[in-house]
């Protein structure tokens, strides 16, 4: 499974080599100079179709590949099969159509073994602003995925997470999941191994567009032995049952009327989240207080550090998915390393510490 893979150490002087595969001259030239920006980063090829990036993998042997579903001759799904086959190790950042129409496939993707994904520019040529998006987005999603020195990135490397396993509290009376990056893959592995009968509503904050959200809850429902749901205003929160936040909404939780419901808003983002984890842990925590058990899993950036703070604050407790495990470890890792994880743990060790810490009280 792609998710087993940490990040790797980029050695001294080196930088982040790069295969862009795209059936558009435009995007590809688009894509390459968007990456070339980036003093890190080094664009060592190019290729119209999956057919053609596969011959030249080997050749050029690049870290990163950057993947068309349309890509000319060949299915991108294949394509990306047979990547995942021939190379595990290799990061794979899928160029999604942004339209409806993508998100199918671009879902398929991620299950399949896609660490990120950026939405192609849905005309050509590329507005200035859709070019500009790009921009923005693409470097730092490569970027991610590998540790570099202080010096070189700016004194931001990370240190390392605490190990110790802090006092357990009195749980049980919602989960709450906060993920990003890599979390398509991750919660279908996680999520189907609740009990059937598992007795508290699972609360999930997964960053992803408006148009994917319901298409991840309906494929996951699929997988487990319960409802998933995209969350609706005004529904109840019901035990048993997992709420998926719908993308481009903030998810709260709110006690009305002596029973939870769940409330979406358009508020300004959180940490540049729509829906924020934040957001979620920190309603949960007014509803629940200490009976809240948060699992903070692999992602990119900071959304759900302060509403770990706020959880702690309350006397929930706070899981981390470790760094071996997870795609990115920057939101568990942030948790982890702030202090807050009462367990630092890897992704398939999750829902059983859940399920036991539940029993246990």
């Amino acid at each position: 499974m792609h998710a087993s893979r940490a990040r790797r150490e980029l050695a001294p002087g080196s930088r982040i080599r790069v295969l862009v595969v795209d059936k558009s001259v435009m995007v590809r030239r688009l894509l390459a100079h968007a990456l070339e920006a980036d003093p890190l980063i080094e664009v060592v090829g190019a290729a119209a179709t999956g057919t053609v990036a596969l011959e030249r993998i080997p050749q050029i042997n690049p870290d990163v590949l950057t993947l068309d579903l349309e890509a000319g001759d060949k299915d991108g799904l294949d394509t990306l099969r047979r990547v995942r086959s021939l190379y595990p190790e290799m990061r794979v950042i899928l160029i999604s159509a942004a339209l409806e129409r993508g998100a199918p496939a671009t879902l398929e993707a991620l299950a399949q073994g896609v660490d990120d994904y950026v939405s192609k520019p849905p005309q050509e040529p590329p507005s200035e602003q859709d070019a500009a998006r790009v921009r923005c987005e693409l470097a730092p999603k490569i970027r991610q995925f590998f540790r570099v020195s202080a010096a070189r990135a700016g004194g931001q490397a990370g240190t390392a997470p605490p190990t110790q396993f802090q006092a357990e509290r009195s749980l049980g009376q919602a989960v709450v999941i906060g993920v990003s990056t890599g979390g398509p893959a991750a919660l279908a592995s996680i999520l189907p191994s609740f009990p059937p009968k598992f007795a508290l509503p699972i609360l999930v904050v997964q960053h992803m567009p408006a148009q994917f959200t319901k298409l991840l809850a309906n494929r996951l429902s699929g997988l487990c032995p319960f409802p998933v749901v995209e969350a609706a205003e005004g529904e109840p929160v019901r035990p048993g049952a997992v709420v998926l936040a719908a993308g481009d909404f903030h998810m709260r939780v709110r006690r009305e009327n002596g029973r939870a419901t769940i409330r979406l808003d358009q508020s300004p983002p959180e940490n540049s989240c729509r829906p924020s984890v934040d957001v979620l842990f920190r309603s949960a925590g007014e509803v629940y207080g200490a009976g809240v058990l948060a699992a903070v899993l692999t992602g990119m950036g900071l959304d759900g550090l302060r509403g770990a703070s706020t959880l702690k604050a309350v006397g929930a407790t706070v899981l981390a998915q470790d760094e071996a495990s997870s795609v990115v470890w920057g939101m568990p890792g942030a948790v982890a390393t702030a202090g807050l994880a009462d367990a630092i743990l890897p992704l398939d060790s999750i829902v059983p510490e859940i399920v036991r810490r539940i029993r246990k009280t």
